[in-house]
């Protein structure tokens, strides 16, 4: 079973991804400003791929990618306003809202794959190969791992070097787990 994303994981993605992208439709910028200072509302975000098959999805572009600028789907409906969007999330704060982000390579990108979940209304033979799409989610767990593992040991250094013990034994454990992990993910 997959372990939920956190608001905080989110919030470094959104925080990540405004400092690395130039947005095509400044009220993306906006919108996704919004939901970053908005942890309630940020909690009920999915970042999915095919967000146009969600029930309420937002597909939001950078340069340098040909994908539309922004579009907002809400049932059968899309639209190109950004504007209604806001409005709409202003108002059903409740509901979950999906989105789909398009930029230079996303799919090779560490930090979009860690907030990445799977979208639940894919219909089952959306993959055509699905030997792909195992060895694609095979590739995806190996790297996803080695990213944390990379962030653990940089944690673990810190807490050498700032002398906290109990932070230091909380991190080498969670390490043994990322190796044990990786040991068993690379041998399949």
């Amino acid at each position: 079973m997959e372990t939920p994303i956190s608001v905080n994981e989110k919030k470094e993605f959104v925080r990540w991804f405004l400092n690395h992208y130039q947005l095509k439709k400044r009220e993306s910028v906006w919108i996704l400003n919004y939901l970053m200072n908005h942890e309630s509302l940020l909690s009920s975000v999915c970042f999915v791929e095919d967000v146009k098959l969600c029930p309420r999805g937002m597909e939001i572009t950078a340069q340098g990618v040909k994908d539309p600028p922004f579009r907002f789907y809400k049932g059968q409906v899309m639209t190109n306003d950004a504007e209604k969007s806001f409005h709409d999330l202003r108002m059903n704060q409740d509901e979950p809202i999906y989105i789909q982000m398009n930029f230079e390579n996303a799919h090779q990108c560490s930090m979009y794959a860690l907030v990445l979940e799977e979208n639940p209304y894919l219909p089952k033979d959306h993959y055509v190969n699905e030997s792909d799409r195992e060895e694609a989610e095979h590739v995806l767990s190996i790297s996803l791992l080695a990213f944390k593992k990379q962030q653990l040991e940089k944690e673990i250094d810190e807490s050498l070097q700032s002398g906290d013990q109990s932070r230091f034994k909380q991190l080498a454990e969670a390490l043994k787990d990322v190796n044990e992990a990786l040991k068993y993910t690379q041998v399949e």
